[in-house]
């Protein structure tokens, strides 16, 4: 069922859980998500990241995501992540993206609010809904920085809830994705995580939908905290990414000398493995035991 990403934003707000959000660089993960999302029957975001264009075209992946999107037997947002050009946005929504995040976190304030009210105009002509960013994670979505390089926090900058009211205030988006603490990417330190700055970003904007970037790699004790302090989307990628390569690994290393390594049987492999991370990533954003 193909929905919104507003409308599966509001089933979350109502169940006061999180909303996964994964990307699917490749078949096989979309496979592996939407197979785990059916499977608990809990609502599910795909997503394609503009950075993973190197990976798969969004031109090529898009439609897929669509399709198996409206198959789908539970409610399934198909959303743009880390959208770095309007001209991208845009192409999404033309495919059909119910959901886009325009990513103006390392613009200046109001060049950031500018590109997001373009967005916002963009999206209300085919009914998609808006996630921006205020603040600044350190890392880049693509990870940058795993080897070692932004490793501290100095380049992080937390959300400003004061400045957040502003923000949903002046653009009208749908959801903020807001820096309290996460990194894009392998964590090379445990995250020091602030609950208070959602706290306070919900107060102060009257409870918008807060989004977590940096999901992989937190404690399932700390996302039940941030759920709690009221986010209601969060990313995940890394680790179910990284999953599916340790799978592949087991599987070749395990071939006898002088016989075939089958892509196939590879993939089915990454698929289940990627399924099985899924499943225990959403049972925790959904309180599930």
């Amino acid at each position: 069922m193909l929905v919104t990403l507003k409308e599966i934003l509001k089933i979350a707000e109502e169940k006061k859980i999180a909303v996964g959000a994964f990307n699917t660089p490749n078949l096989e993960s979309l496979m592996a998500i939407l197979d785990a999302a059916e499977e608990l029957q809990l609502p599910v975001i795909i997503q394609a990241a503009q950075c993973h264009e190197v990976f798969v075209p969004v031109s090529v992946i898009g439609p897929v995501m669509i399709a198996r999107a409206k198959e789908a037997s539970v409610p399934v947002c198909v959303h743009l992540d880390h959208g770095e050009t309007l001209e991208y946005v845009q192409k999404v929504l033309d495919i059909g993206f119910t959901g886009v995040m325009f990513d103006g976190s390392t613009l200046p304030y109001e060049e950031n609010v500018a590109s997001v009210k373009k967005a916002v105009e963009m999206a209300s002509k085919t009914g998609a809904s808006v996630e921006a960013e205020l603040g600044s994670m350190g890392r880049r979505e693509s990870g940058a920085g795993d080897d070692g390089a932004g490793a501290g926090d100095d380049t992080k900058i937390y959300t400003d809830p004061v400045q957040a009211k502003e923000f949903v205030k002046e653009t009208g988006i749908d959801a903020l994705a807001c820096s309290f603490g996460t990194t894009h990417g392998i964590y090379l330190t445990k995250p020091r995580l602030d609950f208070s700055v959602v706290e306070q970003v919900r107060k102060e904007t009257e409870g918008i939908p807060v989004v977590m970037h940096g999901g992989s790699g937190v404690s399932s004790e700390d996302f039940r905290k941030a759920v709690a302090a009221g986010v209601r989307k969060i990313n995940y990628f890394t680790y179910m990414d990284k999953a599916a390569g340790t799978a592949l690994a087991e599987y070749v290393s395990g071939v006898e000398d002088g016989m075939p390594v089958f892509f196939t049987e590879a993939a089915c492999r990454a698929v289940a493995a990627m399924k099985e991370n899924i499943k225990e990533a959403m049972k925790v954003f959904a309180n599930i035991d």
